[in-house]
């Protein structure tokens, strides 16, 4: 049974785009607006998806207003960077979190287009799993189906957004974290290209900079507005401008097709589904290729390897960082399994970080070869909460892991942008995601293409 918020009320069935646009022609107050997102919220209360509400002071901040072209629209921040004022707990039990003393660099720039945050999102302890299933706080489901995950772990910002309660939310994205819950939950999920967005230090500190932030709407003219507002903010001088895109792609492009991945591929249903699609792009006159996947067998164990580090590191210093109240015993079993991974094969992992480093130049040589590149967003349906638990063994979790994040973790290491579209419904009505990617610094492809898709195709809503 679905559950979703949207009502006869102010907020209607409005995206941000049109919220914006009643906002500033003074036809809705703001402070109405807030007060029906966070009415919506709580109608929502039943899918777990916030971590952190700070209703009172967006009710300030609508009350004297923000500046920007999304002034008085309602969003959340994922719990996994600084807002000033607001705890960032990282999706974790470990530490007691305190209120941040500043905003970080990418809070500064997404609260600057005017967006007024309802407070902080859901996610999986550090974003390390594509389920948020916390053993406190309890499992983030779909308003899809609740018995089911939401994706992860920008789970309860799709949950927020699928389900009506705001028009748009931050999301990020280290493995998937954008494009997994945009699948799950019938969402468009653009991960940038690395650099195209202002963002805080603790990503930008990586070896290889896998994490790139973004939102999740349920139009593209809101991807395509929120990217055009954010450059106006941020302008990446090593990256062309994405500029104002409001029209559909007129050129037909060369598209390559895999759901077959390297090691894992997706299941029958997915591949079916995917190939829907493709036939879709060829009637409109699209070139489609079956292709292998341009990724060497090494990069699953290689990826996997540099993921584990993360957890390693951020295990190693976390006392140092969050003081006291920490206490590594409070990590779930994947966290402290990936870390286990990566301190038995730190040997291995110089060798890892230049093999993943070369992929950012066969990805260049492979799209000289096709404009775009089309695979399924995850390899299967939906899974059942509990199927991804945390507290399980961690060979068990882990596994289950792979074999549903087949396909996204490529453009996270190469650094290329790649949008999950909801174009696609499984056999039992859910909303299973297709992934378009494309080189470095081609998000405006992506955006022209998803719009003709939309134009063309129409995208799932969960109200009918």
């Amino acid at each position: 049974m679905r559950v979703h918020a949207f009502t006869d009320d102010v907020l209607a069935d409005l995206d941000a785009v049109g919220l914006a646009e009643q906002l500033a022609s003074r036809r809705i107050g703001a402070v109405e607006v807030v007060e029906a997102a966070i009415a919506r919220t709580e109608r929502l209360a039943e899918l777990n998806p916030m971590a952190y509400r700070a209703y009172d002071r967006a009710r300030g901040q609508a009350a004297t207003g923000t500046d920007g072209f999304f002034a008085g629209v309602p969003t959340v921040v994922k719990d996994n960077v600084d807002v000033a004022g607001m705890p960032t707990g990282a999706g974790t039990d470990a530490w007691a979190p305190r209120p941040a003393k500043r905003n970080g660099d990418f809070a500064d720039m997404y609260l600057g287009t005017g967006l007024v945050a309802l407070g902080k999102s859901q996610l999986s302890e550090y974003g390390f799993s594509a389920a948020a299933e916390h053993p406190r706080l309890g499992p983030v489901r779909s308003p899809w189906d609740p018995e089911r995950t939401a994706g992860a772990s920008s789970s309860g910002a799709a949950v927020l957004v699928a389900g009506g309660a705001v028009p748009i939310a931050h999301a990020n994205d280290g493995g998937g974290s954008i494009r997994i819950p945009a699948s799950v939950n019938g969402l468009v999920g653009l991960k940038p290209t690395r650099g195209r967005l202002a963002q805080d230090r603790v990503h930008r500190d990586q070896p290889i900079r896998i994490v790139s932030d973004g939102v999740l709407t349920r139009t593209v003219r809101d991807t395509a507005a929120f990217y055009r507002e954010a450059e106006r903010r941020y302008r990446p001088l090593a990256l062309p401008p994405i500029g104002d895109l409001t029209r559909p792609l007129r050129r037909r492009l060369r598209i390559a097709l895999n759901t077959t991945g390297v090691d894992r591929g997706a299941d029958a249903e997915t591949t079916a589904l995917v190939h829907q699609v493709a036939a879709q792009l060829e009637d409109l006159g699209h070139a489609v290729t079956e292709t292998d996947a341009p990724v060497p067998a090494s990069f699953p164990d290689d990826f996997l390897l540099y993921w584990a580090s993360l957890s390693l590191a951020l295990l190693s210093s976390g006392r140092l960082v969050h003081g006291s109240s920490w206490d590594r015993s409070r990590h779930d079993n994947l966290t402290l399994g990936l870390a286990r991974h990566a301190r038995r094969n730190l040997h291995r992992l110089p060798g890892a970080i230049a093999r993943l480093r070369r992929t950012e130049a066969a990805a260049e040589l492979y799209y000289a070869k096709y404009d775009v590149a089309l695979t399924p967003t995850v390899a299967t349906a939906t899974p059942l909460v509990g199927h991804l638990d945390p507290t399980l063994d961690y060979e068990v979790v882990l596994q289950r892991l792979l074999d549903w994040v087949a396909f996204t973790p490529w453009q996270n290491v190469t650094g290329a942008p790649a949008i999950s579209l909801p174009l696609a419904r499984t056999s039992t009505g859910l909303p299973q995601g297709v992934m378009f990617g494309a080189q470095s610094g081609a998000e405006a492809l992506l955006i022209e293409l998803a719009y003709e898709l939309e134009e063309a195709c129409g995208f799932a809503r969960i109200q009918g």
